[in-house]
């Protein structure tokens, strides 16, 4: 072996050790970073080629791995966007999709977003956190990449009213109702007196105009016919509802003592139970799709609304709503905003009133450690990675998004100081074969002398 050789192998284990301590010290300096992957250092033995009676020393190699895919622990943090601070935590595999800046794609477990002036999520790197609008139809969802998403936004068309296109309401009807003695004594025809509450069943719902005023309707249902099971639906704008007189809120818009009908009235429909099918609903206006059409033009609203009151039953007893919910908001700011585990972000507004704005995904590929690391704890995939797989929380292998908590970093402080030490005393050999070597170089230099 030369004594060249010699200092130049010492002189590689210096470099490794020296790599080590450096991946060591950057794991100890991001022991607090949330969403942080710890790196480790592996030695790889580089050989020459050996003759017979004589050794040719090689060199060691590190390589320094990022291990992506370790789990970190979890923390709750009780941050919403009601404090303009959204912090989110993945259980399992996936990782937030964010926008790096410049019209890219990244990824993260990094979840402590902050909402900017502008509606934006920003976590600690600048990353903007991206998911998919909701819209009438759903998600534009992709499964093999990034086309539909954008930056989540909670400004974007929080101010404009969302009027009112679809509802459900479900009503058990008492099958033991009697006919009603008249035509004239249904609600539709807006007499001048209360309907019998033992003949009919009032209940009201709330829409909304294209304005976002939100207006009350009332929903009258009279069973007009006992041997078909056949009931009658008024609804009224309740607005138009009287309030004088003992009888109100009848007439609607109309003048006492008449029984015609009156403006306020917006639908009226027939209904029909099914006595072979435990008194289901059967039709609705002879149609079997369950769905009530009104038309909410005449109050400022959309031509058709479409209220599902294809769950309603006929049963014997109490006669109290099951369901009732309708979509579009009236013109206000959020109140507050919530994150499912499948990533849906709900608005709650100050009314009351709910919309999915977002649905946040998790992205996947099949070697996350080969992933190329980037600054502010992302990721980006690469060949050696795989391809992205986009998925929901919860679903299809995909680990939980937990709102209100965050992803501690991967870091063992105590194994980074051991490893620190024993790196150390590694470099000090290593510096001390080295010192042989020049000391052997002297002594070669001397016999000429």
């Amino acid at each position: 072996m030369s004594i060249g050789g010699l200092m130049r192998t010492s002189v590689s284990g210096m470099n490794a050790q020296a790599t080590r301590l450096s991946a060591v010290s950057e794991n100890i300096a991001n022991a607090n970073t949330n969403g942080y992957k710890q790196t480790t250092t592996e030695f790889t033995s580089q050989m020459l080629a050996n003759g017979k009676g004589q050794y040719n020393s090689g060199a060691v190699e590190a390589n320094v791995r990022t291990l992506i895919s370790e789990q970190g622990g979890l923390s709750y943090t009780a941050n919403s966007v009601n404090s303009k601070k959204l912090d989110l935590a993945i259980s399992g595999q996936g990782f937030l999709v964010v926008d790096d800046g410049n019209g890219g794609n990244v990824l993260t477990r990094a979840g402590s977003f902050m909402q900017q002036p502008d509606g934006t999520l920003v976590n600690a790197a600048g990353y903007a956190l991206k998911g998919y609008p909701v819209g009438t139809n759903g998600t534009d969802f992709v499964l093999n990449g990034f086309a539909g998403l954008q930056p989540v936004n909670l400004n974007a068309g929080l101010l404009s009213a969302s009027p009112s296109t679809k509802g459900i309401l479900t009503i058990p009807l008492n099958k033991d109702f009697t006919q009603q003695a008249t035509a004239a004594d249904r609600p539709s025809a807006n007499p001048d007196k209360t309907p019998d509450p033992k003949k009919t069943v009032s209940n009201s719902l709330v829409v909304y105009t294209n304005s976002g005023e939100a207006v009350k309707l009332d929903i009258y249902y009279t069973k007009t016919d006992d041997a078909t099971n056949t009931w009658e639906v008024a609804v009224y704008d309740s607005r138009k509802a009287s309030t004088t007189g003992t009888n109100r809120p009848f007439p609607y818009g109309g003048t006492a003592g008449a029984a015609t009908t009156a403006a306020g009235l917006l639908k009226t429909s027939t209904i029909v139970f099914d006595a072979t099918k435990n008194y289901s609903l059967k039709t609705v206006d002879g149609a079997t799709n369950g769905i009530m059409p009104i038309d909410l033009s005449s109050i400022g609203g959309v031509a058709a609304f479409n209220l599902d009151i294809g769950n309603t039953t006929q049963f014997t007893g109490d006669n109290q709503p099951l369901e009732a919910k309708v979509d579009g908001n009236p013109a206000e700011v959020i109140d507050k905003v919530s994150v499912g585990k499948d990533g849906m972000v709900l608005a709650t507004f100050t009314s009351g009133a709910t919309r999915e704005l977002y649905k946040i995904p998790l992205a996947r590929v099949a070697a996350p450690d080969n992933m190329t690391v980037l600054s502010g704890n992302a990721f980006a995939p690469s060949l050696e990675s795989g391809s992205v797989l986009m998925g929901f929380g919860g679903s299809d292998g995909f680990g939980s998004l937990i709102s209100g908590a965050l992803e501690n970093s991967t870091v063992d402080m105590a194994s980074e100081l051991t490893t620190m030490i024993e790196s150390q005393r590694s470099y000090t050999a290593n510096s001390k074969v080295f010192q042989t070597g020049s000391e052997i170089m002297d002594v070669l230099v001397n016999l000429k002398r």
